[in-house]
């Protein structure tokens, strides 16, 4: 995600400049997502988890909650401890104010003109409405055009992804990582069951297959691949069963673990395209005359 795109003049869009916009989310896809906006000019508040449970944390905003501030190609977002520190931030336009706020609260008192759910929750339907906002754009399964969001983008790998839905819904969630040199869902470790999951690796750390990367409730998590650790959740953080802890990267090249990703690029330029092609009406959004959607 570098250089501007069309319609970009100077790192500002044109269309909606200054418009705000709520990212419901702040993992890597939404990261990506709130990058591109920021960088067209629109004000982008983030809201998170209160102990997110990302795992690609050095290409996550969500990191903000722990650390404090994530600079991430450029443009840094800064953890804010309430909605008074956001506005301020908001109208600096100097970062992007991470706040913990996963009931969504922030949206009912700002009544943003946008919003973006891109918490990525595949099989769960659900935790947006189209009543949200004037404009509600979904990431991927579980948004239906016209209930959830009034807008959806495809986010499963494909010649879809990133296409911009008026009308039905994502394709469903296919559960099937992308293979990478040969190897597909054994890059990834899950929790064996609920509890609390303790590590002393970090990200970037270079692993051997067999090798125990961390533990739940004293159940060893052990690499079934060689690579470097392109994600892993925080340590000590509370997991439910089967929540993804680790994501081990075969290539292990060190700028994998940092960078946006060409998917996720994809996708935020879409959310762009949804945002800049609406028009926005007093309380009302309404779509553009001659707007065909994706």
């Amino acid at each position: 995600m570098s250089g501007p795109s069309p319609g970009e003049t100077g790192g500002r869009a044109v269309g909606e400049s200054g418009l705000m916009v709520i990212v419901r989310g702040g993992g890597d896809v939404a990261s990506a997502v709130a990058h591109r906006l920021f960088r067209a000019a629109f004000r982008v508040l983030i809201l998170e988890a209160r102990q997110p449970a990302t795992v690609r944390r050095r290409m996550a905003y969500a990191s903000a909650i722990y650390e404090g501030e994530v600079l991430l190609e450029g443009v840094r977002a800064v953890r804010v401890a309430d909605l008074v520190e956001a506005r301020a931030l908001l109208g600096a336009h100097e970062a992007i104010p991470v706040l913990a706020d996963p009931e969504g609260e922030a949206i009912r008192v700002l009544a943003p003109p946008a919003v973006v759910d891109a918490r990525l929750q595949k099989k769960e339907r659900g935790g947006s409405r189209v009543t949200d906002a004037p404009l509600v754009v979904g990431l991927g399964p579980g948004f239906r055009a016209g209930v959830e969001a009034h807008r959806v983008i495809e986010t499963n790998r494909g010649p879809h992804l990133g296409r911009i839905i008026d009308e039905g819904e994502a394709d469903p969630y296919t559960g099937e990582p992308v293979e990478i040199e040969g190897h597909s869902r054994d890059r990834y470790l899950y929790a064996p069951k609920a509890g609390t999951f303790r590590t002393a690796l970090e990200i970037g750390a270079l692993v051997e297959a067999g090798r125990v990367i961390g533990e739940v409730e004293g159940i060893p998590l052990k690499a079934l691949v060689s690579g470097m650790i392109r994600g892993i959740a925080k340590d000590g953080l509370a997991v439910a069963a089967g929540t993804k802890l680790v994501d081990i990267d075969p290539r292990a090249r060190e700028e994998l673990v940092s960078e946006l990703s060409a998917k996720a690029g994809t996708i935020a330029e879409s959310v762009l395209r949804a945002i800049t092609t609406w028009r926005f009406v007093g309380s009302a959004a309404t779509r553009r005359p001659g707007d065909a959607g994706g």
